[in-house]
């Protein structure tokens, strides 16, 4: 049925709108107006958003889903319906899953599961390498045409420079994107924690910033001289920061992305061994979280993403280095984003478009806007309701995060996907 949504204050960064205004989706699902009524519309449904900000449903660059082949940590469709809760409506999953996503049936099936559950869209990577062993390239053509928006080897790294640069050149031949996660193995050995004071203190090995430093150099080498569109994923240091800072200033073909826990959290919040803590790559020092926020807030780094890692419970309970890396950051990643608004550290224009149509840019697909013509995956949160992280009343099936018992202020009140209610209450019919 055709819908208005009435009385919001619309942010669409894409487009220039930062104003209240009502926001009209005809009978198929997209947008046929904004602030003023279409000629001959007649809305059959009507959504009442006083008091909220009205936006495009949220795009995640990196969310592992754990299907296939890790269903006893998440699913597809445990993970799909979370995502839609925190206002997400993209999800983009890297190709580590098992078996990994190295041949078009691997791509398709992701697709074909999510398409089936009708909660949020599913973009996965495809592998670089096959099997992610950083041996041989993948068929990168073949896996695009199965409906990959990307390349990417995951954590697993390609110690072999010289493959990297062939998959480099394969990528820039086909006009693909790669995504890197730069960390130079050897320095990262087997480190689990910055290496700084708390790793001293607690007797924990470190993984030195000049990994990822030495990382992003190789790889800005490589990217220079075959021309391919890259992008960093979450940087965490302040020397890779300006790295990347100074390419992008150089017109080189790149973009980066930065977890929305590494802007809130450092080393220190490890204490004493807190596992949900746990992250890869770590927590670094103040100065280098500093450094992020202040490039996100300038667009160097353009993307804010979840790197969501759901675990079961048993994951965390082990010793600090021996316990599984990651957060289940879906639902934190709107209010993380919005507490950046509430200290000053950036507009909130540029937080929605850090979490709408830069990712979407990234990806290179049709979402993260709501101009006429759009899909009209929409986002409904109310900026000033407060509320404190529950990990029992989180919709992900994980419910490993650091951020338990932390206050939040903003919280979807919709989502809507296509023009459908997907999460919260369901429109009334108009007179």
């Amino acid at each position: 049925m055709s819908l208005v949504i009435r009385n919001g204050y619309l942010v669409d960064p894409a487009n220039g709108v930062d104003r209240e205004a009502d926001l009209y989706i005809d009978a198929t699902g997209f947008v046929a107006g904004i602030g003023e009524k279409p000629r001959g519309f007649k809305p059959e449904q009507e959504l009442d958003a006083g008091g909220c900000i009205v936006c495009p449903g949220l795009v995640d660059l990196r969310a592992r889903l754990r299907e296939p082949g890790l269903e006893y940590k998440a699913t597809i469709e445990s993970e799909t319906a979370a995502a839609v809760t925190a206002g997400i409506t993209t999800l983009c999953c890297p190709p580590d899953t098992n078996p990994p996503v190295d041949t078009p049936a691997m791509a398709q099936l992701i697709q074909q599961r999510a398409w089936r559950y009708e909660k949020a869209f599913v973009h996965p990577l495809g592998a670089l390498t096959r099997g992610l062993a950083g041996a041989h390239l993948a068929d990168m053509a073949a896996l695009e045409e199965a409906g990959c928006v990307g390349f990417s080897n995951a954590l697993e790294p390609i110690r072999d420079t010289a493959v990297l640069r062939h998959a480099m050149e394969y990528a820039a031949s086909f006009d693909l994107t790669v995504f890197l996660h730069c960390e130079d193995p050897w320095l990262r050995g087997k480190g689990c924690v910055h290496e700084g004071e708390v790793a001293t203190r607690l007797g924990l090995p470190a993984i030195p910033d000049s990994a990822e430093r030495i990382g992003v150099s190789r790889d800005l080498a490589l990217i220079q001289q075959t021309g391919v569109r890259a992008h960093f994923c979450h940087l965490s240091s302040a020397s890779a920061v300006a790295l990347v800072t100074a390419a992008r200033e150089q017109g080189l073909p790149v973009t980066a992305d930065v977890t929305a826990h590494h802007l809130h959290l450092t080393e220190h919040d490890i204490g004493f061994f807190n596992t949900q803590c746990h992250v890869r790559p770590p927590l670094r020092s103040q100065r280098d979280r500093d450094a992020l926020r202040h490039a996100v807030a300038e667009g160097a780094i353009s993307v804010i993403c979840s790197d969501h890692e759901p675990h079961e419970p048993d994951a965390k309970l082990a010793a600090f280095i021996a316990a599984e890396p990651g957060i289940s950051a879906l639902e934190t990643l709107l209010p993380l984003t919005l507490r950046l608004v509430d200290d000053g550290s950036m507009e909130m224009g540029r937080a929605i478009s850090a979490l709408t149509s830069e990712p979407a840019a990234v990806l290179r697909i049709d979402a993260g806007h709501l101009g006429v013509g759009a899909t009209a995956d929409v986002c409904i949160f109310d900026p000033e309701a407060e509320w404190v992280l529950d990990p029992d009343q989180m919709a992900s099936r994980g419910t490993n995060t650091p951020f338990a018992g932390w206050p939040f202020r903003g919280r979807v009140i919709q989502t809507l996907v296509g023009g459908e209610v997907v999460f919260g209450p369901e429109p009334v019919r108009c007179r």
